[in-house]
């Protein structure tokens, strides 16, 4: 690649502030690319017209995007949106996760918009299950995993630590109750924070353990609770079934909602018998490398980890049957093992560098391009293309602040005026006027 790229990355959101990952994970490429980045949240804005006018070579669909699936009423028009899309001539990719649920409906994503590139969090063995439906060959499929860490995040969490003197919890975690419809894997989260709840605090260890939504931490908070933890409990991400259709999710929603007490064993008789198994979509979550970050000790029931987390040496196995969890919950009484596996976690996670949104963004551009040329000319003027990248800059940011506001949940009539405002910043003749401004104005 002998010059900048022009790359334009589709996202959605109507929430801020967001999980301090999931916001590195999308502006990686702005920060750690030397290329043009243009920014698109659909869900408060549609493809500009002027988009046409630009040679994109790279057109990411993002995690965020994709996500919205799992509902129809939100991803149909946000589908439809993204239509003007398909004419441009670039390479397409994605990143989509939880692909064991509504895998059809991403699966039709791909074949219509023609994606180049899937990067997929799930393991290499179950690419056959959830892509069997994608033509062969097309598109190309990657191994991820679901998040990274930037630079300037670790360098932050540093500047917390040094202003800690102590840990007082012995045991945190959090946590939100998986549905029945992912399995058996997914209700391990709920049963180690109920294992841990009960049996901790008569050893004396102080917890901090939570599976209720309205204790999720956001954004540094979430840093200073682990810096405040001498141990952190957690499983791999995942499921353990596939629903291709969301059938298995409707079934559980609605069985739920008539017996709202039923255990997972009674769930899985009345709507998905002998499915549970049958995936093995397992995956290293941001949570393992942010507990690396903080030098919290991780608890972790057995797994693979992505082969990056070794027992032993990174953190500290519970089996999945918990049959060690009285010397499990010893180790941690005794508190002996705890410097010695943060500090070689740290070292051997953190500080390799491996696993960073600067590697992961270096990886994901040589992949996308593999035997493809990238270094066509751009059909726009350099000044014409800089106008629209700054312009999209603005944009962006105006973006955020109406979702920061609470404008997609505005009144009907305050948020048609204020539509017609943006409308109008944003319109073809405004941008046309503006560039005939520029021209005129050049060299003066």
């Amino acid at each position: 690649m002998n010059r900048r790229l022009n790359i334009l990355i589709i996202y959605t959101s109507n929430q801020y502030p967001m999980r301090i990952t999931l916001w590195d994970q999308l502006y990686s490429f702005r920060h750690y690319s030397d290329h043009n980045c243009f920014y698109l949240n659909l869900s408060v804005r549609r493809v500009p017209w002027y988009l046409k006018r630009i040679k994109f070579d790279l057109i990411v669909f993002g995690t965020l995007f994709l996500a919205t699936r799992i509902v129809a009423e939100w991803f149909e028009p946000l589908r439809k949106k993204a239509q003007a899309l398909k004419s441009l001539d670039a390479v397409k990719i994605a990143f989509p996760q939880d692909e064991y649920q509504y895998t059809d409906v991403l699966s039709g994503f791909i074949k219509e918009f023609d994606l180049d590139c899937v990067f997929s969090v799930a393991p290499e063995s179950e690419w056959p299950k959830i892509y069997e439906d994608t033509s062969p060959g097309k598109p190309r499929l990657y191994g991820v995993l679901t998040g990274y860490l930037n630079d300037a995040t670790v360098e932050r969490i540093n500047r917390l630590a040094r202003t800690r003197r102590r840990r007082d919890i012995d045991v945190g975690y959090r946590t939100w109750r998986a549905a029945p419809n992912l399995g058996r894997h997914g209700f391990l989260r709920q049963q180690i924070a109920d294992v841990f709840q009960a049996k901790a605090p008569g050893l004396g260890l102080v917890t901090d353990i939570s599976t209720r939504s309205q204790d999720t931490i956001w954004g540094d908070a979430w840093y200073e609770f682990l810096l405040n933890c001498k141990y952190t409990i957690s499983v791999e991400g995942g499921a353990s079934m596939l629903d291709r259709d969301g059938s298995i999710k409707q079934k559980t929603d609605a069985y739920l909602a008539r017996h709202p007490g039923a255990t997972f064993a009674e769930v899985e008789a009345a709507c998905f018998p002998g499915l549970d198994g049958t995936l093995e979509y397992t995956a290293l979550s941001p949570r393992h490398l942010e507990a690396c970050a903080t030098r919290t000790c991780q608890v972790l029931i057995e797994g693979k980890y992505n082969d990056v987390l070794v027992p032993g040496r990174h953190y500290i196995e519970l089996k999945r049957d918990f049959s060690n969890i009285d010397e499990v919950l010893d180790l941690i009484k005794q508190d002996n093992a705890r410097d010695e596996i943060t500090e070689v976690a740290y070292k051997e996670i953190i500080e390799s560098g491996h696993y960073t949104n600067r590697h992961s963004v270096d990886f994901i551009l040589e992949k996308s391009f593999s035997g493809l040329n990238a270094g066509k000319e751009a059909t726009a003027s350099s000044a014409t293309r800089w106008f629209f990248y700054y312009w999209m800059r603005i944009s962006d940011f105006l973006a955020w602040i109406q979702v920061a506001l609470g404008f997609h949940s505005l009144g009907a009539q305050l948020k048609a005026r204020l539509r017609r405002i943006l409308a109008a910043l944003f319109s073809e003749q405004a941008t046309v006027s503006m560039l005939r401004w520029l021209r005129q104005n050049r060299g003066k």
